[in-house]
């Protein structure tokens, strides 16, 4: 599966928390089983990375989190490609109940 994880900076991490850790990040290697698709990072003030990868199993999803929720609020949520999400939506549309009154 899928995910999109963002990461913002705490509001109580110091200045000095957030240098450590953007020196911790360039020996990071992500965990065994994430396969990573894309990392940005924003030059943005309510989100500074955004990961894109793939997992199948939920303790490598649960290793990434540990590993940086001391300085980061972390949202990972799972998605699809939009090329994904074009091929499954008419036959998903077509079973909704709402969609066949």
């Amino acid at each position: 599966m899928d995910y999109v994880a963002r990461l913002s900076f705490r509001d109580s991490v110091s200045g000095a928390d957030r240098d450590a850790a953007l020196l911790r990040r360039a020996g990071w290697k992500y965990p065994d089983g994430v396969r990573v698709i894309a990392e940005f990072w924003p030059l943005a003030a309510d989100v500074q990375v955004v990961a894109i990868f793939s997992a199948e199993d939920v303790a490598a999803l649960l290793e990434f989190e540990f590993e940086w929720n001391d300085v980061f609020d972390i949202d990972v949520s799972p998605a699809v490609s939009a090329e994904e999400g074009l091929r499954l939506g008419p036959d998903i549309f077509g079973r909704l109940q709402r969609m066949s009154t």
